[in-house]
């Protein structure tokens, strides 16, 4: 079915139509006679970002639109006849650094290369010719050179010494030929990895964030694109620091891990610098902007995903040092040829063909594909060797509040143990709770929202104990908010006389919060947290997929955990842990010899998420957790997991087929080059052209 659809652009109507549908997928033609890079990349952006839409990829060579979808059909179509070029602008870094320019740019380098090389074969007289190559070969022997005399046995040895032996025999068209070739197989080798890189840095960077501008004594949430230099920017517990700036205000412990790769945690009061992309785990600070939006978010992203050995995967790591280790056996393959058949040209057959070109190409451009393929179903992965242990794992560990049971638990009753209202007793929990990310927090200043009960900050600072509780004063009054083990044990908080039976008698099916005032308890929140729906077929597919053992580990009570544990089928579960206790676990069960995968949302799964082979962050849960998490899932469904098992299976799947191929064909080259079936330039040509197949058909989605 086909549907013209008009809508307002630039002054005048454009129209565009539906030229396919399925279910969940749209293809649409925007009807007008060119799109520019801009315009391409613009409404990219404004499409991506709508509710619902999974994919969109806009061509602007063919002004089409291909977006994947949940939900209404139709409330995309509408959100698509709202945009106008001129109303709507992205980013700028977004548009600064897109690959679509970066393509046009190798495009004409290509053209220009190969027009090059036709007007010098065809017209050139065939003195400057050989001028010319010689002139060329001297940057090519010189790198030879410069590689034999570091004590480093490259392939710019191989590249020089295949075109120095040509020149020396006066084959001066094998010599530009293959010179040539080398120089386009660097051109496209260096275009497939800075277009790969590219890609996934766009996507990544459309996940703006939000951050909390104090105006006028007043925090107000805004867009991450909105704030200024010198503006005032207040930062949290466990959230993180967007900007570099100068503390104003506060005090706390901030995480710099992500900037100097130091675990301990750093001071910083009045004046001292905090830096962009560190998370606060303790206390929280105001802070001046020294230099904000532009390019700086952008650019880490690149930085983290051009991290060399850190996040190499270890296959990546060994391709890449396979191929080094590779030239001297070619050189001295190379030798034996000419000594067993004294013939220059066979064995310049065998030089002009090495093993490490395609597998330093084809290796990382595999990884980086799957880190971009990873992204575009909203999964963000820091480093290929997270994608490696995810492929390994045996183990597999879940937090149960917010990851196996669902994000946005419901506070079902308030139950009183003093003569205030269960209305007022809620007011001063979500008071204190309102300062802390966590579901279970989120609950209760949800409930107080929709009761309508506003508040006050009537309390003195807010102390946060992580996998415990809340600690403050009101009126001179010690007010705690908490866990069982929290409020009673640690804080020695009492059920007032009398009620005792009413204690035992709390709903057990519940999780339960505890807010006890002046060491008494004044309340019981009782929390509904049901279980996700899809957990039990993911747990069932994960299994499928290679994982053997499913924990599940929680602060909850022991029955409540039990119930959720029988419900979801997980192989054991442990109740009442605190941080140490999951990392604990973690690190003996590495220990026995297994991969492990931690996955939670919260500060108190922190520990563990960094203890594990690979840590995984529900993306709604504590900024802490995201920062330190190797990969962060933003989709409220734990399907995602299946989709990251799937990936990364077929990505080590893709680089063992890669390891075959390469093997294959560049060893059947050398073997023709030794028979003399084929010359020196084509086995040159070859072999660029299979590298570069294979490097291509690493881009490829995997899951397609």
């Amino acid at each position: 079915m086909r549907l013209d659809i008009s809508l307002e652009i630039r002054g005048r109507i454009m129209k565009f139509k539906i030229m396919s549908e399925s279910n969940g997928r749209l293809r649409i033609r925007i009807l007008q006679r060119y799109m520019s890079y801009e315009q391409a990349d613009t409404l990219f952006y404004y499409v991506r970002h709508l509710a619902g839409v999974t994919f969109a990829k806009v061509s602007d060579r063919t002004c089409t639109l291909t977006v994947k979808f949940t939900g209404d059909k139709w409330d995309i179509v509408d959100a698509i006849q709202k945009f106008d070029y001129e109303r709507f602008a992205a980013p700028e870094e977004f548009i600064a650094n897109s690959s679509r320019r970066l393509n046009a740019a190798y495009q004409d380098k290509l053209f220009i290369a190969i027009a090059k090389r036709l007007v010098t074969v065809t017209v050139t007289p065939i003195p400057v010719r050989v001028a010319l190559t010689i002139a060329k070969s001297l940057k090519y022997i010189k790198a030879g050179i410069k590689s034999l005399v570091s004590g480093k046995i490259e392939v710019a040895l191989l590249d020089g010494v295949a075109v120095g032996v040509s020149v020396l025999r006066r084959d001066f068209n094998t010599a530009s030929s293959v010179m040539f070739l080398l120089g386009v197989g660097e051109l496209l080798e260096e275009w497939t990895e800075k277009k790969t890189t590219a890609d996934l840095a766009g996507i990544l960077s459309l996940n703006i964030s939000k951050v909390w501008l104090k105006k006028n004594g007043t925090e107000v949430l805004v867009d991450y694109a909105e704030i200024k230099e010198d503006d005032e920017v207040v930062v949290h517990l466990s959230g993180v620091i967007p900007f570099d700036g100068i503390v104003v205000e506060g005090e706390a412990m901030v995480n710099q891990a992500s900037m100097t790769g130091e675990s301990e945690p750093v001071k910083k009061e009045e004046g001292s610098t905090v830096f962009a992309g560190t998370v606060i785990e303790e206390g929280e600070l105001t802070f001046r902007v020294k230099k904000a939006g532009g390019h700086s978010k952008f650019e880490k992203i690149v930085k983290m995903i051009e991290e060399t050995e850190k996040l190499k995967s270890g296959a990546e790591s060994s391709a890449l040092k396979l191929a080094d280790r590779l030239v001297p056996y070619t050189l001295v393959g190379t030798g034996l040829v000419y000594l067993l058949t004294r013939n220059v040209t066979k064995a310049l057959s065998v030089l002009m063909v090495d093993f490490s070109c395609a597998l330093k190409l084809a290796m990382p451009v595999s990884v980086l594909s799957a880190i971009r393929e990873a992204s575009e179903h909203g999964i963000t992965v820091k480093g290929g060797k997270f994608l490696e242990a995810v492929a390994a794992a045996e183990t597999i560990v879940f937090d149960k509040t917010g990851t196996l049971t669902k994000a946005e638990p419901v506070v079902t009753s308030v139950i009183s143990f003093e003569d205030g209202e269960e209305d007022e007793l809620l007011r001063i929990a979500a008071c204190l709770e309102e300062h802390f990310p966590h579901s279970m927090a989120n609950a209760v200043v949800e409930a107080a929202k929709k009761k309508g009960l506003k508040h006050k900050e009537m309390h003195s600072k807010v102390n946060y104990i992580v996998a415990h509780g809340i600690s403050s004063s009101i009126d001179e009054k010690k007010v705690v908010i908490g866990s069982h083990h929290f409020v009673f044990e640690d804080e020695g908080v009492v059920v007032p006389k009398g009620l005792e039976e009413k204690f035992e008698n709390i709903p057990e099916e519940n999780s339960h919060l505890y807010l006890a005032i002046d060491g008494q308890l004044s309340a019981v929140i009782c929390i509904s947290d049901p279980v996700r729906e899809e957990a039990v077929e993911v747990l069932k597919k994960l299994k499928e997929l290679g994982i053997k053992k499913v924990v599940m580990m929680t602060g909850d009570n022991e029955r409540t955990a039990k119930a959720v544990a029988a419900k979801i089928g997980v192989d054991k579960y442990y109740a009442e842990v605190l941080p140490e206790d999951k990392a604990r676990f973690v690190e003996k069960e590495k220990a026995k010899g297994r991969k492990v995968i931690m996955v939670g949302d919260g500060i108190n799964d922190s520990p563990a998420l960094s203890a594990a082979d690979c840590g995984i962050a529900i993306s709604g849960g504590a900024e802490l957790a995201r920062e330190i998490a190797d990969i962060t899932i933003v989709a409220n469904n734990l399907h995602e997991l299946v989709k990251l098992k799937t990936l990364s299976n077929l990505l080590m799947k893709r680089i063992n087929g890669n390891y075959r191929k390469i093997v294959g064909i560049n060893g059947g080259l050398i073997g023709l080059g030794i028979f003399g079936v084929i010359q020196p330039a084509t086995s040159a040509l070859v072999h660029n052209l299979s590298t570069l197949a294979i490097g291509l058909s690493s881009t490829t989605n995997l899951m397609e």
